[in-house]
């Protein structure tokens, strides 16, 4: 059988991502192949945590945006697609009628989904197949608004609790002292429960700092090493890590708030090291339409007649 394609709109707090993949159905591994991913740094979260709400200007870019993406759905003949927005539009006062204004304009429908959803869809990634079964982990997201944590056990997912930590949210100091509180007081008892050497690390953030650590394919990044790294880049201002570690304007002002909360969270585990899987909220969006798409094909087929 001929590949099949999917789609998924991630609508973040620092950009917004359009990522299609493509997949053979009957295929044992059921592996991916990725086929485009576009990425803007629309960076809605600028205005939605500092104002409460999104301005008419970047309404106005974020549907212009949507239709380009419906543009490229059509063109590359998805089978199904999903677009789901995080913590910007969570916060932002006026995204319902944003929303019933993409979904006029465009037909899309655009989910906005909680923290625990937000977890919950990157597992759904099934990145954990490739870990220790044996172990416990912590799965760490940090994204511009928002941080997950999640708990993986046995290979299971066993909790997931989000916390308004992100590197938007940073930037602007808009985070309040008791989401850090709270994070800590969660890590604390975690700590307690279980015995964690490494954590997972998901975004944009956390593979641009793995590259610059130079971690070796399959190697894991330490968090000794990630803070040296951390405290250097804190020397430079924003347009020197451009102009040095080619950096895009959206990454570099953001980057070392993103390396100080995985840092944060490893510590207050007790990990030393990170996994970087090259996963994230839109890798498990696709896997769920996929899985969605098998379920509703293999009842057709119990349908036809022997």
């Amino acid at each position: 059988m001929n590949s099949i394609q999917f789609a998924a709109i991630d609508i973040g707090s620092n950009a917004v991502r359009l990522l299609i993949k493509s997949v053979i159905p009957g295929d044992p591994s059921d592996s991916f192949t990725k086929v485009l991913m576009v990425r803007v740094p629309l960076r809605l979260g600028q205005e939605s945590f500092v104002s409460g709400k999104i301005s008419d200007d970047k309404a106005k870019k974020l549907i212009r945006l949507m239709k380009a993406f419906k543009q490229l759905i059509k063109i590359y003949d998805i089978t199904d697609f999903r677009a789901c927005a995080t913590s910007a539009m969570r916060d932002a006062k006026n995204s319902k009628e944003l929303v019933r204004e993409i979904r006029k304009e465009t037909n899309i429908k655009i989910e906005v989904i909680n923290g625990q959803e937000e977890a919950f869809i990157i597992y759904e990634s099934h990145f954990a197949d490739s870990l220790n079964k044996d172990l416990n982990y912590i799965y760490v997201d940090v994204g511009g608004g928002s941080t997950e944590i999640s708990v993986i056990t046995s290979g299971e997912l066993l909790e997931s609790k989000s916390y308004d930590i992100g590197t938007v949210r940073l930037l602007n100091n808009k985070v309040n002292s008791d989401e850090y509180d709270r994070l800590n007081k969660d890590l604390s008892e975690l700590k307690e429960l279980y015995k964690i050497n490494d954590i997972i690390g998901s975004g944009g953030n956390i593979l641009k700092l793995n590259l610059l650590a130079k971690v070796r394919k399959n190697n894991k990044l330490s968090i000794l090493k990630l803070e040296e790294l951390n405290d250097l880049l804190k020397t430079f201002t924003v347009d020197e890590r451009i102009a040095n570690y080619k950096l895009k304007p959206d990454r570099a002002d953001v980057i070392t708030h993103a390396a100080g909360v995985y840092i944060d969270v490893a510590n207050g585990i007790g990990a030393s090291h990170i996994i970087v899987p090259t996963i994230g909220l839109a890798d498990g969006i696709i896997h769920m339409l996929y899985v969605k798409w098998k379920e509703k094909n293999e009842v057709k087929e119990t349908k036809v007649p022997v």
